[in-house]
């Protein structure tokens, strides 16, 4: 097993935790286990999420009413947006996993098949840091996917159907003569790729055993971004495909790039330039929890 750098330790309980609840992430998930409730009985304000307010500025208001803690029922977009803000005023973080992959709640160790006990992680939890990543000034807790990925995501159903659309966009970039996205970066041996069709950037590196499916990383700690570069289906002499870890990356284009951000659709303009923030985030689960990820067995 692969050990972290950073022991989960006991925290002491927050006096005024905010707990943001995403009522449709997850097919609904949070409302059939009733999360808000279950949060107000341990003393935790929750508060749940409407079409009209945005939630970067309910969590900033939280903050200055005085909160001590901030979670997240939701998706990893919506984490990633909490995350941020819970790290620019050294606050707590909480992962309740009531999304749909619960991409991060695994990685970090929570039970994603018991989402009300991951409530305790505000009445008794224990923490440790973590580390979290940017692009362009943008954090993200998992990954960046440049290429199919970042096409992928902007095309109606996916959330509803994502292998499936991953599949028939990896046959159109990956088939033989399909244009590849004019994305150019250098990796660790200093070979160039110009065309690649799948450029995937990760808040430290995921196992090397099938890395993009399922996906999981041993560690969030390790102060690494990871890399993982794939060629269109072509002939030498194109680079072959490489995975690597690096503390920062820069990716050029010329014009903005389709990006999905932990799942999000967006347009980053380049230069992409990536980098990690080693033991950025204060994070805390419930001690009931796994505390590992599966990766890391």
């Amino acid at each position: 097993m692969q050990q972290s750098r950073h022991s989960w330790q006991p925290a002491e309980p927050p006096q005024r935790a905010v707990l943001f609840v995403n009522p449709v992430s997850g097919g609904g998930k949070a409302a059939r286990t009733a999360i808000a409730d279950r949060a107000r009985e341990r003393g935790v304000e929750a508060i749940v999420l409407t079409p009209d307010r945005s939630l970067a500025t309910l969590v900033r208001e939280a903050v200055e009413r005085g909160a001590d803690a901030l979670g997240v029922a939701g998706g990893d977009g919506s984490l990633a947006v909490v995350a941020e803000v819970a790290q620019a005023h050294g606050l707590p973080f909480v992962c309740v996993p009531t999304g749909t992959r619960n991409h991060f709640a695994r990685d970090v160790g929570v039970d994603l098949h018991d989402p009300v006990a991951a409530l305790d992680a505000f009445t008794h939890g224990v923490e440790r840091r973590i580390d979290l990543a940017e692009v362009n000034g943008r954090v993200f807790l998992n990954n960046v996917s440049l290429g199919i990925y970042g096409d992928a995501v902007r095309q109606r159903g996916y959330r509803d159907a994502k292998l499936r659309t991953l599949l028939e966009t990896t046959a159109e970039v990956l088939g033989p003569g399909a244009p590849a996205p004019e994305l150019q970066l250098v990796d660790d041996l200093g070979r160039e790729h110009r065309h690649p069709a799948v450029v995937l950037v990760s808040n430290n590196p995921y196992v090397s055993d099938r890395p993009l499916v399922p996906g999981t990383r041993p560690a969030l700690d390790s102060g690494q971004l990871g890399i993982i570069v794939l060629e269109p289906l072509r002939t030498p002499p194109d680079p072959p495909p490489r995975a690597w870890s690096a503390r920062a990356i820069r990716v050029n284009a010329p014009a903005p790039v389709h990006a999905g951000i932990d799942g999000e659709a967006v347009d980053l303009v380049p230069p992409l330039e990536f980098v990690t923030r080693p033991s950025a985030l204060r994070v805390r689960i419930s001690p009931r929890h796994p505390e590992t990820s599966p990766g890391s067995v």
